[in-house]
């Protein structure tokens, strides 16, 4: 207990300086302003999808924003998008390397959303009441959205859906590890407040990509 007490002030400082530094949320980062409403939560959706393939996350966010400004906010413009406009605009925000399946997988995934749950992600929370294995498992009958791109969308999701916190997947936690965090989701959830973890995800994920970010936090919680 003496030892716990003893880290916590050198864990809270990592924390802090890795959210200062690294802790705005990939929606954030995307434009999407995240609110419990269908747009947005689609927007984290299609980010979800976007970040979930072998491409650099600054290429996934600048495309999340073509799409946007291309008028592809919500499942019932995507789906009536033809498969060109959904390819030009991948293609707009650099995402040409999948663009020809993601446009397909994109435009399947609105129909799925907008036939099963009338455009509203938030009916796919209902029917998981809280579980959050359930709604992973929901997630991922979204064409395009496997395991990986689950976890995107509920690291970033739970800042809206508090029921699913905290979740900080393999991933987050590779990150903490880095850092010298502690391993355990509930352990690193407590050095931040409900509304941060998300924040506190997209940090972790960042330490866990790039070892510059690790250097970067552990200089700065050091001075």
């Amino acid at each position: 207990m003496t030892k716990t007490r003893e880290k916590e002030p050198g864990e809270r400082a990592t924390v802090h300086a890795l959210l200062d530094t690294h802790g705005q949320t990939y929606a954030a980062e995307a434009g999407i302003r995240l609110r419990d409403t269908p747009q947005p939560l689609y927007q984290l959706l299609v980010l979800a999808d976007l970040l979930s393939a072998r491409i650099r996350a600054s290429v996934a966010v600048s495309t999340a924003r073509a799409l946007a400004d291309a008028g592809l906010r919500d499942p019932r413009r995507m789906a009536d998008a033809s498969w060109r406009e959904r390819v030009d605009a991948l293609g707009e925000g650099g995402y040409r390397r999948y663009d020809e399946r993601t446009a397909t997988q994109l435009g399947d995934g609105a129909e799925l959303l907008r036939d099963r749950y009338g455009g509203d992600l938030r009916r796919m929370r209902r029917e998981a009441d809280g579980d959050v294995k359930k709604l992973r498992a929901l997630l991922q009958e979204v064409p395009g959205l496997g395991p990986t791109g689950a976890d995107i969308f509920l690291r970033e999701v739970q800042r809206v859906w508090p029921e699913f916190a905290p979740y900080l997947d393999a991933k987050a936690l590779r990150g903490a590890e880095r850092l010298g965090l502690p391993d355990r989701p509930e352990r690193l959830a407590r050095l931040v407040p409900t509304e941060e973890t998300a924040a506190l995800a997209a940090g972790l994920v960042r330490a866990a990509l790039d070892a510059s970010v690790v250097d970067d936090v552990r200089e700065r919680a050091a001075a």
